[in-house]
């Protein structure tokens, strides 16, 4: 599913990735450990394509992802979940309008989004939230309505920049069983975090990164 092959990248003078490879498997649910500026949000904002390596190739599914044009680039993208780290909630929309939008921007109907967006609600427990603005809910409701928006494509793949922020140990064990309920489900996941808790809540494979490389 993802593969990393020597891949470097560089802030100016600053070596944030050093020729990092590893490889992840369908259908595994892996965590990427490590503190602040250790390049985990890197990972994630390469496996996206929004940024790219100065070397090494990034391998999604068979295609390279930092070879990709623009076009394809915004076409891979809706396969791909992505729960980021400040969450980019739209603050004047509801939270059913926020979870739309995400439909909306890729042309899907009317029909397909007021069939589609309460399963998803509903599957993260926000139902009963759905004409509610972000700046009324809770921290951890925020976090639910960020991975709500990563699923409006059934993604096959889901990342996870610090899903748990600042969230307090119950909201953290809610997130992660929410989680592992899409795992069950048959999605990949790669999720970033500083936290212990989520690695032991979580079980399985951990990569830790340390300056760039796995330690």
């Amino acid at each position: 599913m993802i593969t990393f092959r020597n891949v470097t990248k560089k802030y100016g003078a600053h070596l944030i990735l050093d020729r990092l490879s590893f490889e992840i498997q369908p259908g595994e649910f892996v965590v990427m450990k490590g503190t602040s500026g250790a390049g985990k949000s890197t990972v994630v904002s390469m496996l996206i394509g929004a940024e790219t390596p100065d070397s090494g190739s990034i391998e999604v599914d068979g295609v390279i992802v930092n070879q990709m044009d623009e076009d394809t680039k915004q076409l891979y993208r809706r396969k791909v979940g992505v729960v980021f780290q400040d969450y980019k909630l739209l603050p004047k929309k509801t939270v059913f309008e926020n979870v739309a939008f995400a439909m909306e921007v890729c042309g899907e109907s009317n029909e397909a989004i007021h069939r589609r967006v309460p399963k998803i609600l509903e599957k993260v427990g926000l139902l009963n939230f759905q004409d509610k603005f972000p700046e009324h809910l809770s921290g951890g409701e925020i976090q639910r309505l960020a991975i709500a928006r990563a699923l409006v494509h059934k993604p096959r793949l889901i990342l996870a920049d610090e899903p748990s922020g600042n969230l307090d140990e119950e909201n953290v064990r809610a997130i992660v069983n929410l989680f592992k309920k899409l795992h069950e489900e048959g999605a990949t996941i790669l999720m970033t975090t500083h936290d212990p808790l989520v690695q032991e809540l979580v079980g399985g494979r951990s990569i830790v990164l340390e300056n760039g490389r796995i330690i």
